[in-house]
């Protein structure tokens, strides 16, 4: 097949799409998005007539690929890592069930958290679940990786984790593509209880999934991705998995490594190959992109302690991303890292765009908070969340993804008054709707604000599934009709809107304000077309 210069997502998604996958569940999450709009915008899914209609949240989305490999398809399901969080529910349990037709769930973390709230490790999360995981070291394993999974998922009927990080998910390079494969027919699973988590099934099935770790085990030793690279100097080994395998080649170019390699892209771990590596040599540097995963489990499956170097020493950071300036120091090389950039330009915090209607709600929220004093305002995760920056300084909360509602729920409930809430449209219907389900069936006084512009803002304009719905979702809940208010948030409605806002925040009881506006950007992306 002819090569494809690809971002390590693109080569995921097109992995996917040759592997013959009948359907993609997801919802945007930097570094993830791109692969689902891969998929949306190619011809060939269109021929395939593949299912990537983006879900309300992620544990949908795996949930709805769960269903899917329940009927014998191949399903991707993409997600960033604390989307993982989110979807942690069906995650583990799937485990348990198994899966039918090939089931891979791609997880991207962010390091150094360029755009999240935190840079967890999703491979704990395989660990803990007794799934088994590729990590890429780049765009063409991210391609072969996933292509491969989904055999994986079916040879052991079990779900797959690939594991990707920022850098190799937003980065190019060249990547040939093998034969398509044609979409599996449906086909149920011969055994009927396999899906049906009751304690006496469950049992079982726990015990079918411990009883395949060895033979994970075996295929992590064998596998081409993990590769023993020997050498005769022995005073130091080198473990390095994934992109952090790159990291090591780069401090080296031109000339061989001195010390002998062990590179890990498979899990678990193989540790047949570890254990003779720290048989070897004197001591060992873990080099890997996130937590020090393999760094713990080698303290303590080999009860090793002093000869062990990697980020919980202190030889390379314990926190943000590795890079090859990093490796080559923890390894004796010069440091290239180079002169500190000089101050020429201030630095300038991310805003909000010129033109958008979160500006003008929160001008408004302002006027009509001044009165009640700083700290009521608890918001979300969205491009909303840069009003807790000058010039507004409005909001004073941003924890996880439907957390606004029930955050000021919870304040409100200890007597701070008044308390509100800011959600975006997506958010809403991501995780917010069961936050006010709790304030409606309590009438608990609070305000929230839901910014309807019509889009999945941050993370790029994405359809929302709020789109149209709110003001009738509110009142399905049960908020009165009179206290769901809609606004237009322009600067020639200021006055009105600070009018209803104040209404509003006087009411001793649940209230909705939906200022509703198109997001500017997307304006502009529907006139260029």
């Amino acid at each position: 097949m002819a090569k494809q210069l690809l971002l390590g997502d693109e080569a995921i998604a097109q992995a996917a799409l040759d592997a013959g996958i009948s359907g993609v569940y997801a919802y945007p999450g930097t570094p993830s998005t791109e692969i689902t709009e891969y998929i949306q915008q190619s011809k060939q899914a269109e021929e395939g007539n593949v299912h990537r209609c983006w879900s309300a949240n992620e544990k949908t989305a795996m949930e709805a690929a769960i269903g899917m490999s329940y009927a014998g398809k191949r399903a991707l399901v993409c997600m960033k890592h604390v989307g993982l969080n989110v979807a942690a529910d069906p995650f583990m349990n799937s485990a348990i069930t198994g899966a039918n037709g090939g089931l891979v769930y791609l997880v991207a973390d962010d390091p150094s958290m360029h755009s999240s709230q935190d840079e967890q490790d999703s491979r704990f999360f395989a660990k803990f679940a007794f799934i088994p995981t590729f990590e890429p070291s780049n765009q063409q394993e991210a391609y072969d990786m996933t292509f491969e999974a989904f055999d994986l998922s079916e040879k052991y009927r079990i779900p797959v984790m690939v594991r990707v990080t920022t850098r190799l998910a937003h980065s190019r390079a060249d990547v040939e593509r093998k034969p398509v494969r044609k979409q599996n027919e449906i086909k149920l699973c011969e055994n009927k209880k396999q899906f049906i988590l009751l304690p006496g099934n469950a049992r079982v099935f726990y015990r079918e999934l411990l009883a395949k770790q060895p033979k994970l085990e075996a295929e992590s030793i064998s596998s081409k991705y993990n590769k023993y690279i020997d050498t005769e100097d022995k005073s130091l080994g080198i473990i390095a998995s994934g992109i952090a395998y790159n990291y090591v080649m780069e401090s080296y170019v031109g000339k061989k490594c001195p010390y002998p390699i062990l590179k890990i892209s498979q899990y678990p771990l193989p540790v047949k190959l570890i254990e003779k590596m720290t048989k070897e040599c004197a001591s060992i540097l873990v080099a890997e992109e996130g937590y020090p995963i393999i760094e713990e489990q080698l303290r303590g499956l080999l009860n090793k302690t002093g000869n062990i170097k990697g980020r919980l020493d202190g030889t390379l950071p314990r926190d943000g991303e590795l890079n090859p300036n990093l490796l080559a120091v923890a390894l004796g090389l010069e440091d290239t890292f180079g002169m500190p950039v000089p101050a020429i330009v201030t630095p300038r915090p991310p805003a909000l765009c010129v033109g958008c209607p979160h500006i003008d709600t929160y001008k408004a929220l302002n006027v009509a908070m001044e009165q009640y004093g700083p700290g009521k305002v608890f918001a979300d995760i969205g491009c909303y969340t840069l009003g807790a920056l000058p010039p507004y300084n409005a909001i004073y909360s941003t924890v996880d993804m439907g957390a606004s509602i029930t955050m000021a729920k919870g304040a409100s409930d200890a007597g701070l008054r008044p308390t509100v809430g800011v959600i975006g449209d997506s958010t809403f219907t991501h995780s917010g709707i069961t936050s006010l389900l709790d304030c409606a069936i309590e009438n608990t006084p609070i305000t929230v604000l839901i910014l309807d512009n019509f889009t999945t803002g941050m993370t790029g304009g994405q359809e929302s599934h709020a789109y149209g719905r709110i003001v009738q979702i509110c009142e399905g809940l049960g908020i009165a009709k009179e206290h769901v208010r809609v606004i237009k948030p322009l600067p020639n409605q200021h006055e009105i809107n600070v009018q209803i806002m104040k209404e509003e925040l006087a009411y001793e009881g649940l209230s909705v304000i939906i200022p509703m506006r198109e997001c500017i950007q997307t304006i502009g992306k529907r006139k260029k077309k």
